[in-house]
């Protein structure tokens, strides 16, 4: 056991910021040394969010009572609410909003709360933001409008950004004008992609009269880009409703190349219609968000499904992201859902994994094909070290960390048979390589 872990940390400093802000300064993009994990625990990149590590909370996946220590132990720190369809169709009951808050408090957990859009009005949504900030004085900071608009129905009908993005406007100005301190984000579309020709577009698909195609994120951004605070979309990259083949290991292995491309191209284009600087939020992320999808080497109940998240999460660090929402926390039928009755899915223990990581990113990188690395510190000066095999096989591969000798390191391991376990100090290689699991996540720890 103790000779597939062995890597390493040190430290620098601090603590992360609670306001949406701190994007990336030119020039961090890590360049790989080749054939090596490279970190360099000097070049300070800026504080991670502490919304980063987030899920969805579903009306639909209350947490069972069995199962209630492990949603308090799972180190989730933003919970988004009522998620999904649901809060489409339905108006958001005092008495719901008061039991949510309190399981809120409960996890020591940020909430954020979408409102209505279909069937909503500015003073329905203003209303609730009086109650729970006024009223109540639960002080809650985020909220949002809807749930993917490209996607869900009104009346029968596509909903059209034409039409969105004034109500939308209405919405958020009742609201700001109850409480001007709330933050909103938007326009929480379905998924993102890598450039336009991959973001969602009204009408959908090209129609015989050859009527223009509008792009969601573009025609938001030109009405609501002076009032949105964070920018939401959402991505799950193996949806592929028409399509009856399985998610493969190596298409999710694939898939995590895309989610820098993606960042960088909503925040290019964010700067280029707004001329603002907005924080980005991925506020539902998984591979497949299907119900029903069970049991598969890469669903989203999977082992590899893990592999892949805390992977996602790496490079959505990287990238300066604001909020990041797995979905789903819990959830009551299909292959969704952290927590699923008294079980605990393996994407479960990711959280577990990064409750350890740093709060202050620094400077790594990896040279080495389906293995990845992340760097920060905490504000003791320890530095933490994420070590991803994404590969079916053993990797051992040299670490360098600069103006440092490793020696010893407390080390934690996610893989087939340790479930985010801490398995103490262990002495780094004599050889300077690490012993890296197939599919495994290592977290190494190295103090002052």
């Amino acid at each position: 056991m103790k000779r597939l872990v062995s890597i390493f940390p040190m430290f620098l400093l601090l603590l992360t910021g609670c306001q949406p802000a701190a994007l990336p300064a030119s020039g961090t993009t890590p360049t790989p040394v080749p054939n090596v994990l490279y970190v360099n625990p000097g070049r300070d990149l800026g504080p991670i969010s502490p919304y980063i590590y987030g899920s969805n909370y579903s009306m639909y996946g209350a947490v069972p009572a069995e199962s209630i220590q492990a949603a308090l132990d799972s180190h989730v720190t933003v919970l988004r609410w009522p998620g999904g369809q649901w809060g489409n169709a339905n108006d958001i009951q005092t008495y719901n909003l008061d039991m949510f808050i309190a399981f809120c408090k409960q996890m020591n957990a940020t909430p954020t709360i979408s409102v209505r859009f279909q069937g909503g009005t500015p003073e329905a949504a203003a209303a609730l933001v009086r109650y729970a900030n006024i009223e109540q004085k639960y002080n809650v900071v985020y909220w949002s409008i809807g749930n993917e608009p490209d996607y869900e129905m009104e009346n029968g009908k596509k909903i059209n950004p034409v039409d969105f993005n004034p109500r939308w406007r209405a919405i958020a100005q009742a609201m700001k004008a109850v409480d001007p301190t709330i933050k909103l984000l938007g326009p929480e579309i379905g998924q993102w992609g890598t450039d336009i020709s991959k973001t969602p577009k009204y009408p959908p698909t090209q129609t015989p009269t050859g009527q223009e195609r509008k792009d969601w994120m573009t025609e938001f951004l030109k009405a609501n880009g002076d009032l949105v605070d964070i920018v939401a979309v959402h991505r799950y990259p193996m949806y592929a409703p028409t399509s009856a083949s399985p998610i493969t290991v190596d298409t999710l292995r694939q898939n995590t190349l895309e989610w820098g491309p993606m960042v960088n191209y909503l925040r290019d284009m964010i700067h280029q219609i707004t001329g603002r600087d907005l924080p980005i939020a991925f506020t539902e992320v998984n591979s497949d968000p299907t119900p029903g999808l069970l049991g598969g080497v890469a669903s989203p109940d999977s082992y590899y499904n893990a592999i892949w998240y805390a992977d996602v999460l790496g490079q959505l660090i990287q990238e300066h992201v604001f909020m990041v929402n797995q979905w789903v926390f819990a959830y009551r039928s299909g292959g969704l859902g952290l927590i699923y009755g008294s079980e605990l899915r393996p994407t479960y223990y990711v959280f577990q994994m990064y409750s350890h990581f740093g709060n202050e990113q620094v400077y790594a990188s990896s040279g080495v094909a389906e293995v990845t690395v992340y760097a920060a510190t905490r504000a003791n000066g320890t530095l933490t070290i994420m070590v991803i095999n994404l590969s079916d096989t053993e990797q051992r591969i040299p670490l360098q960390v600069k103006g440092v000798v490793l020696s010893k390191a407390e080390v934690w391991l996610f893989d087939a048979t340790h479930k985010a376990e801490d398995l103490g100090q262990q002495s780094f290689p004599s050889d300077g390589r690490l012993i890296l699991p197939a599919q495994s996540i290592c977290l190494y720890a190295l103090g002052k």
